[in-house]
């Protein structure tokens, strides 16, 4: 196995600088070494709620959980190491009551975890694993895709330079419209684009027509392997443009010029997950791992009880 340097990550979300952005002072790590180098680390946020100690992740961080670095051991001896590995990781873990994050589809070997009192559920994300040929990508899509994406250029012009501020307004109203609680968390989406600005690993791409009405926005970000879709919403009044599947599309494009991989950053929720299956990506697995001590057990039974009794 070869230790990868302090910075060792699956993707942008674990990446030292991201987690700085996306939480600043208020993340840290556990890390295993080898010799002079870093073998494993596994980063998270420290928060407290309710009196409860709580290792988490941060604002805008899909997935997080551990990183090990590549082995090129034979199968069985690698999937020793990685036990080995991921053990340690969970031993050096700090003192705490609640333990909940995503892992990069990367890691799949969790049983440590699993040992350790760890549950596991499953979540579902889409991959275009190959960009070196677009014209097999688009030849991948369901043909109601790519007659959106023809109308959408018909009517509407790509732009990147409108803010964020256009973004966070577009990802409301969708939030809304879907009915999900809560808002975009601004200030910390304003770090983030800031740190991956510094980067150039970052992009806004807005759809306007030529009555500068704006159907659609959506945020890029990426590093060498993957890039991922990590934000984006449209005007409910403007839907049936088909600006935000153009503007996918583009993204995509922009993809393989960057990276190796395109994530969607797949919704649990139907009818996103039917949208983004759409494109012709790899449906793609990965855990989430969270683990509760008694005293956020008791809480959480008595919470379901009292919950039963209101009812």
């Amino acid at each position: 196995m070869t230790g990868s340097g302090e910075d060792g990550a699956y993707s942008v979300f674990q990446r030292r600088w991201w987690l700085d952005a996306a939480a600043p002072g208020c993340w840290d790590e556990v890390q295993v070494r080898r010799g002079d180098g870093v073998v494993a680390r596994l980063p998270f946020v420290l928060g407290r709620r309710a009196g409860l100690t709580r290792l988490g992740t941060a604002p805008f961080t899909k997935t997080l959980g551990p990183w090990l670095a590549p082995s090129d051991a034979k199968y069985t001896n690698a999937l020793a190491t990685e036990i080995e590995l991921t053990g340690e990781l969970i031993e050096r873990l700090p003192r705490h009551d609640v333990f909940r994050q995503a892992f990069a589809p990367e890691l799949t070997n969790w049983l440590a975890f699993h040992w350790a009192g760890f549950r596991a559920s499953a979540a579902i994300t889409y991959r275009i694993d190959v960009l070196n040929d677009l014209d097999a990508v688009w030849s991948s899509m369901r043909e109601n895709i790519r007659r959106e994406i023809r109308k959408a250029e018909r009517q509407v012009e790509v732009v990147d330079d409108l803010g964020l501020g256009r973004l966070v307004d577009l990802a409301g109203r969708t939030f809304a419209r879907q009915g999900l609680a809560g808002g975009v968390d601004t200030t910390a989406l304003e770090r983030i684009d800031a740190a991956c600005a510094d980067r150039d690993s970052r992009t806004t791409l807005f759809a306007v027509d030529a009555q500068r009405r704006v159907h659609a926005a959506a945020y890029f970000v990426w590093d060498e392997h993957v890039t991922y879709y990590l934000l984006g919403g449209g005007d409910p009044e403007l839907r049936n443009s088909g600006a935000s599947s153009l503007l996918l599309w583009r993204g995509i494009q922009h993809a393989a010029g960057v990276s190796r991989s395109f994530d969607f950053e797949g919704s649990m929720l139907e009818p996103v997950e039917r949208f983004f299956r759409a494109f012709g990506g790899r449906q793609t697995p990965y855990l989430v791992l969270a683990r509760r001590g008694r005293l956020a057990g008791a809480l959480a039974a008595a919470a379901g009880v009292a919950r039963s009794l209101r009812r």
